[in-house]
Formats: structure tokens, sequence, C-alpha cells
């Protein structure tokens, strides 16, 4: 577990990133990322859209249950 402090800056509260958490997320100063609540109130912070990931689970469903039918269309 990793602590880090909230503060105040202007009419915002921030949460500092440390470069240890920058690199457990893949990212950088200027990315984008999302949080995401779950069930249970905890908070999951992600450097990719989990919309996006979901999408691509479920494309990657389709694509392994119509394999046959893709390979003979391509």
């Amino acid at each position: 577990m990793i602590e880090t402090k909230i503060r105040k800056v202007g009419n915002s509260a921030v949460m500092t990133l440390t470069t240890e958490m920058l690199t457990m997320l893949d990212a950088k100063e200027g990315d984008t990322l999302f949080v995401v609540r779950g069930d249970d109130g905890s908070l999951k912070i992600m450097a990719q859209d989990p919309s996006v990931a979901e999408a691509l689970k479920a494309a990657e469903i389709v694509m392994d249950e119509n394999r046959d039918l893709l390979q003979a269309l391509a």
C-alpha cells in the first residue's frame, strides 16, 4: 500500500501521484486517468478507459467463438 496526502489547490482537492504510483499505472504527466467506484465504495485508478477494455474483451470472445468464419472471410 502506498500512502499519499490530499491538499487544497484553489477550489480543488489534489492527490499527488508519486513516481512509484505513475510507474505502477504505466502513466506519465499529462496522461488521462480513469477512476471507477467499486461496489464496496473503493476507488480504482486506471490508465486505460474501462469501457474500452470491456469492449475489447467482448470482441475477443466473439472472435474466439467465430474463428473459422472470420478466417474464411479473410
